[in-house]
């Protein structure tokens, strides 16, 4: 029996444990993964106390994406970029941090949803560990700009400084009509709306929102007239078949696995 779980605060929402469990039940593995809701400034006390019970490992989800890359001894290539962390694992006594989240994303838009960012015009929402982890993977995917709007323009400055890529730029006001529009702010899970014009959209604009849930971001945009909407639970069972892969060495199918969690 491995012993697996995800960390967060808030957590009863999250959808990992049903995840792994039917990735397990593709390979015959016997797996315990649980939610660990864990109190603000306790994540590494939590950490330490669940690898020292013997556990294989775990998931990383807000607010804790952060405390978790200062958390590993060793960390990937796509977590030092977004100084971001949500799977970590044992590797030879080490603990390894890793960030499958902007892989995820990127197959769910390119190849469960058919969409292409090749020399399209993207705008993300948001500057907080979730859009850290992706923004490397996006300009992957060849888009003619990246434009990062954030609250706090700082945070968007950041990330932009960090990946040093002419096509990324921070922006204080949005522009008009952008081909993807990827929404990596918290507005599903607190149930609120985006303060945006509609200008940002057209009716052939591609509107993602990396929560699942609520959809106050999907629904704005589908008032507006988009119909190429998707949330975010293709990109969370990409990124979580890409953290199973880390902990066993083993590939799994996910559109059973999205389909089943639809349902």
């Amino acid at each position: 029996m491995h012993q697996l779980a995800v960390f967060g605060n808030p957590i009863t929402h999250a959808r990992s444990p049903e995840i792994h469990q039917l990735f397990a039940k593709q390979h015959g593995i016997e797996i315990d993964y649980e939610r660990i809701l864990v109190p603000p400034g306790e994540f590494t006390r939590y950490a330490h106390r669940y690898l020292e019970g013997g556990a294989k490992g775990f998931n990383i989800t807000v607010p804790y994406k952060a405390d978790a890359y200062h958390f590993a001894e060793q960390c990937s290539k796509a977590a030092a970029l977004a100084e971001a962390v949500n799977t970590v694992s044992i590797k030879q006594g080490v603990i390894y941090g890793d960030n499958t989240d902007g892989a995820g994303l990127m197959k769910d838009i390119v190849d469960n949803l058919g969409w292409t960012l090749q020399d399209k015009k993207v705008l993300v929402l948001g500057a907080g560990g979730a859009v850290s982890g992706v923004v490397s993977n996006l300009l992957g995917g060849a888009p003619r700009t990246v434009e990062i709007l954030n609250r706090t323009v700082s945070k968007a400055v950041a990330i932009v400084e960090k990946q040093n890529d002419p096509r990324l730029r921070a922006i204080e006001t949005p522009g008009d009509a952008y081909d993807v529009i990827i929404n990596g702010t918290s507005v599903a899970l607190q149930g609120t709306t985006l303060d945006l014009p509609a200008s940002i959209i057209t009716a052939e604009s591609c509107c993602y929102d990396m929560s699942y849930g609520n959809g106050a971001f999907l629904g704005w945009c589908e008032n507006l007239g988009v119909s190429q909407l998707a949330d975010g639970l293709g990109m969370l069972v990409e990124q979580a078949a890409l953290g199973f892969n880390i902990w066993f060495d083993l590939e799994v199918e996910t559109i059973d696995v999205i389909a089943a969690l639809r349902q």
